[in-house]
């Protein structure tokens, strides 16, 4: 198995005597030490308007990262396509992507939360139809040797050809979040990878890895399992109540997502809201507690064929990232640890 890192910085508000790049200085560091420990990609996510402080900018702060570390693939989970220009994105994705050496992990979705489309003013209605519309773009901008001309629905380009190039060829890899069974096939027929969310729990997570498993090979395609990400909280508890705690904490958190998430007075909810709100269910997700209590819940997704899990942990806890990296991932494949 590899193991990556999954998550955001955060950047505080405040008056003049907070330093409020500090979380993202922090963010960096602990980037910088997770690949001395032999952790292998960080990808990071996409969101505005929360009031805590999430990453907004993605691409500029793996652009920072970029130049800090020389091995680290640098991801996005996700890239939300209905916000941005297409043209625009492809040529800061391809920058990234020639100045790292090829290292970019391009992960695109099409948004969940109402609150952010409610702010931009885009009904969420579009979400797809943006989104199609934006990946078509981008993939071509990427691909195209020639000058050429898009009209479509959101978008106009006359006489472009998108720099610079990337360095990765056809282009980077695409990656997109998926949870439900038809929108799973989909990214498997597009020969994209696939992202799997942190809430869902472990028997849902890999029913889901076997729905892509199935599409791709019923496309004629050889699976690769490293196709998929598994997104998993994780803590190195120091004992049964330190663990507790903090899936109580968690749970606080997804309760807060989930409010901003859900449009005020409907029952529709995105697959990423679909997790129960309990404790149990809280934990069950979640790879909290001991290192063998840990390594029990990576040995169910191993069985099942995950090879690639994405760690979302306490923001800036290096304690937490080198106890893992000690005293877990050693059992579990080729990554050297060194110790720093």
């Amino acid at each position: 198995m590899k193991f990556g890192l999954f998550g955001s910085a955060q950047a505080q508000r405040g008056g003049p005597d907070l330093d409020s790049g500090q979380g993202f200085r922090d963010f960096v560091d602990y980037n910088v030490e997770a690949e001395a420990l032999g952790y292998s990609s960080s990808f990071v996510v996409e969101h505005h308007f929360t009031g805590f402080g999430q990453i907004s900018a993605s691409l500029n702060l793996l652009t920072f990262l970029a130049a800090r570390t020389s091995v680290l693939r640098l991801g996005t989970a996700v890239l939300v396509l209905p916000w941005h220009n297409p043209v625009l994105l492809a040529e800061q994705a391809a920058t990234i992507d020639l100045l790292s050496g090829g290292r970019l992990e391009f992960g695109v979705g099409k948004g969940y939360r109402h609150n952010e489309f409610a702010s931009f003013c885009i009904p969420i209605a579009e979400a797809e139809a943006r989104f199609e519309e934006a990946l078509e773009l981008i993939v071509r901008s990427w691909t195209c040797e020639q000058r050429f001309s898009h009209h479509g629905r959101f978008w106009n380009f006359n006489d472009i050809i998108v720099e610079p190039p990337t360095f990765q060829k056809p282009h980077p890899p695409i990656w997109m979040a998926a949870g439900q069974p038809d929108s799973i096939r989909k990214v498997a027929r597009r020969g994209a990878k696939l992202l799997l969310d942190q809430f869902a729990s472990t028997a849902l997570t890999i029913e889901r890895f076997n729905i892509y498993k199935a599409e791709v090979e019923a496309c004629g395609r050889r699976f690769d399992a490293m196709d998929v990400g598994v997104c998993r909280a994780f803590y190195v508890a120091k004992n049964a109540e330190d663990k507790a705690r903090a899936i109580e904490a968690r749970l606080a958190n997804q309760q807060r997502m989930s409010k901003l998430a859900t449009e005020p007075g409907s029952a529709a909810k995105s697959s990423m809201l679909s997790f129960d709100h309990t404790l149990d269910a809280a934990g069950e997700s979640a790879m909290y507690g001991t290192p063998d209590e840990i390594a029990a819940k990576l040995d169910t997704l191993r069985a099942a064929g995950v090879a690639q899990v994405l760690l979302n942990g306490p923001a800036g806890s290096l304690t937490n990232l080198r106890r893992f990296a000690r005293e877990v991932m050693p059992a579990y494949g080729e990554q050297a640890v060194a110790m720093v």
